[in-house]
């Protein structure tokens, strides 16, 4: 059934919502992004609650939302790390010619706010979350796959502090050459916006871009949002760092993601192991020091 067959109802705001795709009901809805609408599904058979992700093609430039949709299935299906968000199922309506004209995939339901809708309270929670994080894209790497595109809004945190990372539209091999600028503009790589080969480091620094911004509440100066042309460049020393910005966070913390944000990919953390080990050993730090406080 295609949402243009369904009965709609007005819900959270949006025009309409339906109340079935692809024979899964609808209850509620989530969010949007990439092209696509995301809703709370209940299976016809199972009565089991998924999220679903809904792409329906309006214009011709819409295919590459379809493409997206497919590689974060493609990718998404293989996980078994708990803080990667695992895709179960792909459906599609398509012409008598097989151009695809909406699809729908299906994925586990998490029941976790987005860091850009609620930050961190302290430094304490802050690496709680990123050690988290760190964990789940060593996972990824050794899978074999950057993703690309981690930002605040990719990162999901429930009441009781279980993280995941969501949105693998942009995931792709490790040493892939990219044919278009793709990603983030306050979070993306000088490497991204120069269409070079992705690498572990290219998750390094959208890592360090998105922990500089949850500790500091302010995004990082990149490449791509200071000027496009070839012959731009930050220079790393003059970006105020963390610890500059707020006296409170420890200066470990705040020289870690300043090693993460450097421009050449060859001065930061040589893997996402060597990040998670380092945030694993200021949270204990942390820890020992709220413990103190107490």
């Amino acid at each position: 059934m295609t949402v243009t067959d369904t009965a709609v109802r007005v819900r959270h705001g949006m025009a309409s919502m339906p109340r079935t795709l692809f024979d899964y009901e609808v209850l509620d809805y989530l969010g949007d992004g990439a092209g696509s609408h995301i809703y709370v599904v209940a299976h016809p058979g199972t009565r089991q609650v998924y999220a679903m992700k809904h792409v329906v093609r309006h214009r011709e430039r819409d295919a590459r939302f379809f493409e997206q949709l497919e590689n974060e299935y493609e990718i998404g299906q293989h996980f078994t790390h708990p803080v990667l968000r695992r895709s179960l199922e792909m459906r599609n309506n398509q012409t008598l010619l097989r151009k695809v004209t909406e699809a729908a995939l299906v994925m586990e339901l998490f029941d976790g706010v987005s860091l850009d809708e609620q930050r961190p309270e302290d430094v304490l929670g802050t690496l709680n979350c990123f050690v988290q994080v760190a964990g789940g894209l060593v996972a990824l790497h050794g899978m074999g796959y950057a993703h690309c595109d981690l930002k605040p809004n990719n990162i999901l945190v429930n009441g009781q502090g279980e993280v995941k990372i969501i949105d693998f539209g942009q995931a792709c091999r490790l040493g892939t050459v990219k044919q278009r600028i793709q990603g983030t503009p306050d979070f993306m790589a000088p490497e991204q916006v120069r269409c070079q080969p992705i690498t572990v480091r290219t998750d390094v620094f959208n890592l360090g871009a998105t922990l500089y911004w949850a500790l500091c509440g302010r995004n990082i100066p990149t490449l791509y949002t200071l000027k496009r042309d070839e012959n731009s460049f930050l220079v790393d020393d003059q970006i105020m760092t963390p610890q500059q910005l707020n006296s409170a966070i420890p200066e470990p913390v705040s020289n870690l993601v300043m090693e993460c944000v450097r421009t050449n990919p060859a001065k930061r953390p040589e893997d996402m192991s060597v990040v998670l080990r380092r945030l694993e050993i200021m949270q204990h730090a942390a820890s020992r020091r709220g413990a103190a406080v107490a």
